[in-house]
């Protein structure tokens, strides 16, 4: 009963911190923080979570969200939580140009090998001994050499064709493939969705409109595209190799391992989160950052960073 007695009331402060999120821009708890708080695994995260927050229904005050009811679905307030902490989007790595693709195809050891043989080929075919030499063979051996000095080059200019129409087909093919590959990925983006709580209600919304705040429904077979604190879970299994390597299933629970990654794959039970990062700042997204993607994302917040110095100096 007493435990019942500290939800309400922690529901109760939820309510009245959604209320005023919708004229407060400010939240209890920074990106920064919560990044950290996602970089640490089972009981340190645990621990973490009891100094400085209380409980998972702490997490929820602070990021003014209602665990039952959700974020209210208010466009300024997902606006306002975009903002401050990013959006479910990670930027894919910077397409290859065809020349690139040219380039990387010119570097087979096969090919390298053709056009030096080509080149040595070319080479020889010009070249003419001196005279002195000519004047000791015979009229016929002479015309013969000079019948194929002239036509020579043909055999250094036919693997040099060779070698273009190699590098230009497995370069359009490579373009080609990723062309078609990047379409279907955005598509799937588009078209995958996930159940979370908003005002209330169970809804299913695009993955990229998730936001930090959000209560989602996790379920046997999802794939979590976002990380989130667990607040209520029923015999909850995650797959974690895609980010750990360590092929054994995770369980999660509120007493011992409450955090979900995004990219993890949920194998067995179901239960809710509250999303606690999105996009770039989630596990998955820091990772495609260091292996290249999102680089132009970066870049952009580079330049605002540098630009407010400059404004402040």
């Amino acid at each position: 009963m007493g435990d019942m007695a500290n939800n309400s009331v922690a529901y109760s402060g939820v309510k009245n911190s959604l209320k005023e999120a919708n004229h407060d821009g400010d939240f209890g708890i920074t990106l920064t923080e919560l990044r950290a708080l996602m970089e640490l695994r089972s009981t340190d995260a645990l621990r973490k979570i009891q100094e400085s927050y209380g409980d998972v229904y702490g997490i929820c005050t602070k990021l003014k969200t209602s665990p039952n009811e959700g974020l209210s679905g208010n466009p300024a307030d997902l606006e306002r939580r975009e903002a401050v902490f990013g959006k479910n989007f990670i930027p894919p790595k910077k397409p290859k140009t065809f020349l690139q693709l040219v380039w990387e195809a010119l570097q087979d050891v096969t090919l390298i090998i053709l056009e030096i043989a080509a080149i040595v080929s070319l080479g020889l075919s010009f070249y003419q001994p001196p005279e002195g030499d000519n004047a000791l063979c015979g009229e016929v051996s002479v015309g013969e050499e000079e019948g194929e000095g002239e036509t020579g080059w043909i055999e250094g200019a036919a693997i040099l064709l060779s070698v273009v129409c190699v590098v230009l087909v497995t370069a359009f093919n490579d373009w080609s493939k990723e062309k078609q590959f990047r379409g279907l990925q955005s598509r799937i983006e588009q078209e995958q969705k996930f159940t979370v709580i908003r005002g209330g209600q169970v809804i299913q919304i695009p993955v990229a409109d998730i936001t930090v705040g959000d209560i989602a429904q996790v379920k046997y077979g999802d794939l979590l595209p976002a990380d989130g604190i667990l607040i209520q879970g029923n015999d909850l299994k995650i797959d974690e190799s895609s980010l750990t390597g360590e092929s054994d299933h995770v369980k999660k629970s509120l007493d011992k391992d409450p955090l979900l990654l995004s990219g993890t794959h949920v194998m067995e039970g179901s239960g809710r989160m509250v999303v606690t990062a999105v996009g770039v700042n989630s596990q998955t997204g820091i990772i495609f950052t260091l292996l290249g993607a999102g680089g132009e994302e970066e870049e952009k917040k580079d330049e605002k960073k540098k630009e407010k110095k400059k404004k402040k100096k």
